[in-house]
C-alpha cells in the first residue's frame, strides 16, 4: 500500500480518508433541506441571506446554523438580491425648532399608545418616486398609521399621524411621538397637530439612524421582502403592493 501511494503521488492518510468518504451513507435529510432552501428562497423572492435562511430552516424543524445554511444555499445554487437606488428623505437643514430626544433609544414600551415612532421612505416607480410615511406603536411594533404621496411634504407626515389618531384615539398627555429631525416633522403644521392632541414630541440626534431603529428596521424588511427587485409601472401599483404588508 505504501508503494502504491508513492507511485500515485498521494499520502497514505489521504488515501484512507478517500476510502472512508466512499463508505459513508448519503444524508437522506440533505435533499429535504436543499428543497426547503429552494422553497424559502423563492418565497422570499431571493432576499434571504444565510442568517434568515438558518432561522427559516430552524422554524421548519431543521437544526442548522448560519454557516451550514450558507453551504446549503451554495449547493442549491441560491443567490441573493441586493439593494438598488437610494434617495435621501431626511432634510434636517432647517430653521424650525426641534424636540429633545425623550426616547433615548428605549424601545421597550409597557403599554399601547404610549410611544409612537414615525419616518418616511420611498419606492421607485416608472412614474417617479412614491413616498411612504408610517407611524408605528412601539409596544407591539405595529403600523397604526400610514400615508403615501408623490411629494415629500409635511402633509404626508401629518396624514399618517391623523390616521393613527383616528384608529387608536390615544388619551391626551400620555403619548410620545418620536421621529428624526426632518423638516416634515419639525414643520409648523406637524407641531400644531401634536399640540392639538396633547402629544409630546421627541426627535433623534442629527444624522443618527439608530435613534429611530425600530422604524428603520421595518423599512428594511418592507423593502427587501416586498418592494426591491420589482419594477412598478405606476405609483398606484407600488402603493397597493406595499399596503398589503402594513
Amino acid at each position: 500500500m505504501k508503494l502504491l501511494c508513492r507511485l500515485l503521488g498521494v499520502s497514505r492518510g489521504g488515501f484512507y480518508d478517500y476510502l472512508r468518504r466512499r463508505e459513508w451513507e448519503p444524508d437522506p435529510g440533505r435533499q429535504e433541506k436543499l428543497a426547503c432552501v429552494r422553497r424559502l428562497a423563492e418565497a422570499s423572492d431571493h432576499t434571504y441571506g444565510s442568517r434568515r435562511m438558518a432561522k427559516g430552516l430552524q422554524a421548519l424543524g431543521y437544526p442548522v446554523g448560519r454557516y451550514q445554511a450558507r453551504g446549503l444555499m451554495r449547493e442549491a445554487g441560491i443567490w441573493v438580491r441586493y439593494r438598488q437606488r437610494y434617495r435621501v428623505t431626511t432634510d434636517s437643514r432647517h430653521a424650525h425648532p426641534v424636540f429633545p430626544n425623550r426616547l433615548a433609544r428605549d424601545f421597550q414600551v409597557s403599554a399601547p399608545n404610549r410611544v409612537w415612532a414615525s419616518d418616511i421612505t420611498y419606492v421607485w416607480t416608472r412614474e417617479g418616486w412614491l413616498y411612504l410615511a408610517v407611524v408605528i406603536d412601539l409596544y407591539a411594533r405595529k403600523v397604526v398609521g400610514w400615508s403615501m404621496g408623490r411629494r415629500l411634504t409635511a402633509t404626508l407626515a401629518c396624514d399618517a399621524l391623523r390616521m393613527a389618531l383616528w384608529r387608536r384615539r390615544p388619551k391626551p398627555g400620555q403619548l410620545i411621538h418620536h421621529s428624526d429631525r426632518g423638516v416634515q416633522y419639525a414643520s409648523r403644521a406637524f407641531r400644531r397637530l401634536l399640540k392639538a392632541y396633547g402629544i409630546e414630541g421627541s426627535m433623534g440626534r442629527k444624522g443618527d439612524c439608530w435613534d429611530n431603529a425600530v422604524v428603520e428596521s421595518f423599512f428594511g424588511s418592507l423593502k427587501s421582502e416586498r418592494v426591491h427587485w420589482r419594477s412598478y409601472q405606476t405609483r398606484d401599483e407600488a402603493g397597493g403592493t406595499s399596503l398589503t404588508t402594513l
